[in-house]
């Protein structure tokens, strides 16, 4: 109850009539049962403009830092997040990535429909950064369709480092569902769960446009830390 109230009549129609996403393919995510949405990541609002022009419910794995905020400002954030359908999960690698995984599962047995950002992080510079098996693994044991999703335009309107969003359209491009059902039984075979994850990847970039980079963005933003030291 409360997510819809806060997406139907709260959050949802100032955010959407702010910025007035324009929409393509919407009519490719099914109407009923488990999906996983992986998409490119260009910023931190990608994870709220994408579940509010959804017809479904949707939920994100979120980040657990963005939970824990104290004050007004924390409240507010945590608000505004779960009315956007996040939970929030520890990504810090080994057992966290693991709990990661059976977390997504669980959302998937429910019916619901699963975000996923298969570069693990934003992208430092817009461009689409290789992506991370994890995603292959999720889809071959949950057994569902992958829809690929791009968005267009998010980093220009809340660019990494900043606080306040600046007001322009965003867009937003379905692909069709891809079917790995080929590949069943096969989660345990690292070079099937590269296959994958490259043939997801291909699919985001040539519904988005962006130049490819075969690296990790975590490695570019690791870096570039490092450098500016």
């Amino acid at each position: 109850m409360f997510y819809w109230v806060m997406k139907h009549i709260v959050v949802g129609p100032l955010v959407l009539g702010i910025f007035r996403p324009w929409v393509i393919g919407l009519d490719k995510v099914p109407e009923n049962g488990a999906v996983i949405m992986a998409g490119n990541h260009l910023s931190f609002i990608d994870s709220i403009f994408l579940p509010l022009i959804m017809k479904r419910r949707m939920v994100f794995l979120a980040k657990s830092e963005y939970f824990t905020g104290s004050g007004l400002k924390g409240w507010f954030t945590r608000t505004f997040l779960t009315a956007a359908g996040q939970l929030p999960i520890d990504r810090s690698g080994g057992k966290a990535s693991e709990a990661s995984l059976n977390t997504g599962l669980a959302v998937l047995g429910e019916g619901t429909i699963l975000g996923i950002y298969p570069e693990g992080t934003r992208s430092p510079d817009a461009r689409l950064y290789r992506g991370r098996t994890g995603v292959a693994r999720m889809v071959l044991e949950a057994g569902v369709p992958l829809v690929p999703v791009v968005m267009v335009d998010t980093e220009k309107v809340m660019p990494i480092g900043t606080r306040v969003p600046r007001v322009r359209r965003v867009g937003v491009i379905f692909g069709d569902p891809l079917d790995f059902s080929r590949f069943e039984g096969l989660e345990g075979d690292r070079f099937v769960l590269r296959s994958v994850t490259d043939e997801i990847m291909y699919e985001l970039g040539r519904l988005s446009g962006q130049e490819y980079v075969d690296v990790y963005a975590s490695s570019v933003k690791e870096k570039r830390a490092g450098l500016s030291r």
